[in-house]
């Protein structure tokens, strides 16, 4: 076996409580749940899988280690990172209302969104989880814990990976599920309204929360 049967448990018992956190991108998973279902927010969270896969591949390069090692470019990424949450917190916050009548996310959670709509999720969601310097940096120092010098270090990182995004997928659908639960219960143009605010404010606290990210 590339990995005992101890270490994967391990691992993946770390893993699960960890994803479980609401971190920046559990809140902006509630938050897609919210407002675009859970068809949304499965784009969204592709998005942040994809960018949690980039980000190991990265940490084993050594780039984690590297950004550990520059104040600068660590902060440079992370207020890059607080500055677009916020930016989608606001956007949020001042969406219009688009239906007077039942609940915001009604026609989103039948049909989910367009093409055009996909990709622009698919894209929220790689550069929110690109933007948070502190995840590079983690996996740099947590991902060699779990690694056996002694074997192959490829496959051993596969699978560690693919563990890892499977869990995280599956804790950004279960807080998206939780999103749209909360939506189809608020209806009217004054719930809208607050719902708009509630996911604005999600969103600005995932970006407070990456603000008080440190090495």
């Amino acid at each position: 076996m590339m990995i005992s049967t101890q270490t994967l448990v391990i691992f993946l018992t770390t893993c699960f409580f960890l994803s479980a956190t609401p971190g920046p991108n559990m809140l902006s998973a509630l938050s897609m749940g919210m407002r675009h279902g859970l068809s949304g927010a499965a784009w969204g969270g592709i998005g942040m899988c994809l960018s949690l896969g980039l980000l190991a591949g990265l940490s084993a390069l050594g780039v984690g280690v590297l950004l550990k090692t520059s104040p600068l470019a660590f902060t440079i990424v992370k207020w890059a990172g607080v500055a677009y949450l916020t930016w989608l917190g606001i956007q949020a916050w001042r969406a219009p209302i688009r239906d007077a009548v039942g609940s915001v996310d009604d026609a989103t959670a039948t049909a989910g969104p367009d093409r055009r709509g996909q990709l622009g999720l698919l894209g929220q969601g790689l550069l929110i989880t690109l933007s948070n310097p502190k995840a590079l940096v983690f996996m740099a120092a947590f991902f060699p814990q779990f690694i056996d010098p002694q074997r192959p270090m490829a496959p051993q990182l596969t699978i560690l990976v693919v563990t890892m995004l499977i869990i995280e997928f599956g804790w950004i659908m279960t807080y998206a599920v939780g999103g749209k639960g909360l939506a189809l219960r608020l209806t009217g143009a004054a719930a809208q309204r607050w719902l708009n605010r509630m996911t604005g404010a999600l969103l600005i606290g995932a970006g407070l929360l990456l603000a008080m990210a440190s090495l």
